[in-house]
């Protein structure tokens, strides 16, 4: 299979970002009270919604692929960090120590499948694994609707 490029463009003014990918536009945006117009989600939101999506297109794609019936999947997902980092304090990682996955599977297959499920779909989510490289301590929860 051929590689595959994603590509997206960004419009910045002051705090809110405004990106382009194919016809889909995305604001991400800051709360006025960190200078910002709150006109979208800040940036590590937008990140761990990212998570959600690609968890949850890996998903629909594995379970075809093993048979499982999929019927839907809700996310709900916590990342720590310490803000120290990413204002400048020397030594604090500025990025994710911790995300916790907590995913409500929808379906009619055994907590084991939903188990081998979440199992196949970390190995091989884009997202999941690039906070995996960066040594982020990653605690999927996947439970049985």
């Amino acid at each position: 299979m051929a590689k595959m490029l994603e590509k997206v463009t960004a419009v910045s003014k002051g705090m809110n970002t405004t990106g382009t990918s194919h016809q889909h536009t995305v604001t991400i945006d800051e709360p006025a009270k960190l200078g910002g117009t709150d006109e979208g989600a800040n940036p590590l939101a937008t990140l761990l919604i990212s998570l959600a999506g690609c968890e949850n297109a890996i998903a629909n794609f594995v379970a075809k692929e093993i048979k499982f019936d999929l019927q839907g999947i809700d996310f709900d997902i916590n990342g720590e960090l310490d803000p120290r980092g990413m204002m400048g304090e020397e030594g604090i990682r500025p990025y994710f120590q911790k995300i916790t996955i907590n995913a409500k599977v929808k379906t009619s297959e055994s907590e084991e499948r939903v188990s081998e499920l979440q199992r196949i779909v970390d190995a091989r989510c884009p997202v999941y694994t690039t906070m995996v490289a960066a040594d982020v301590e990653m605690i999927p929860n996947w439970k049985k609707a």
